[in-house]
């Protein structure tokens, strides 16, 4: 059976001695506490992602990164992927091409996964209501946020919220 190898570009070269620096740093330390699982850890961080996060950025579309950091900023007073492109300043097409091609979703889905995400996370961990989470996510009522999140995730509001607490 042949052995797995890498292709590592020269680019990258110094990112993998770093690592591989720090892993053999950490496997000669004196453990202090024999449970640690660091080492393996950081083999595991080497060997599944040899590429530095900076080749993520080179290959992402400018358009999607810049979207994708209007989102997280604006998500809760805009839910409609036109609002991103008027306001990025690309045609809607431009736009959904670029969401599409990183994620491969739509920008619109790309939006509501975001909203469904803050809406559990407020009704899981600051346990707002409907109402209450209606309003901090910009919906014009806890009707339309009820039947949003339902649509969403197939669950109204309060049964999401009884389903975490039971856990």
């Amino acid at each position: 059976m042949p052995l797995a190898h890498w292709s590592i570009p020269d680019a990258d070269w110094p990112f993998v001695d770093t690592a591989r620096s720090h892993l053999l740093l950490e496997a000669s330390a004196p453990p202090s506490d024999s449970r640690t699982q660091l080492p393996e850890i950081l083999l595991s961080a080497l060997i599944t992602r040899p590429h530095p996060v900076y080749a993520e950025a080179r290959l992402t579309p400018q358009a999607f990164r810049l979207f994708r950091s209007s989102v997280e900023a604006h998500s809760r007073q805009h839910h409609d992927a036109g609002y991103y492109a008027r306001a990025l300043g690309y045609a809607p097409r431009t736009l959904s091409r670029a969401v599409q091609q990183a994620t491969g979703r739509t920008a619109k889905a790309y939006i509501v996964e975001r909203i469904v995400l803050e809406a559990k996370r407020l009704l899981a961990h600051a346990r707002l209501t409907a109402a209450r989470c209606a309003d901090v996510l910009g919906f014009p009522d806890a009707s339309n946020f009820s039947v949003f999140f339902r649509t969403a995730t197939g669950m109204r509001p309060g049964a999401s919220q009884a389903t975490v607490a039971a856990e």
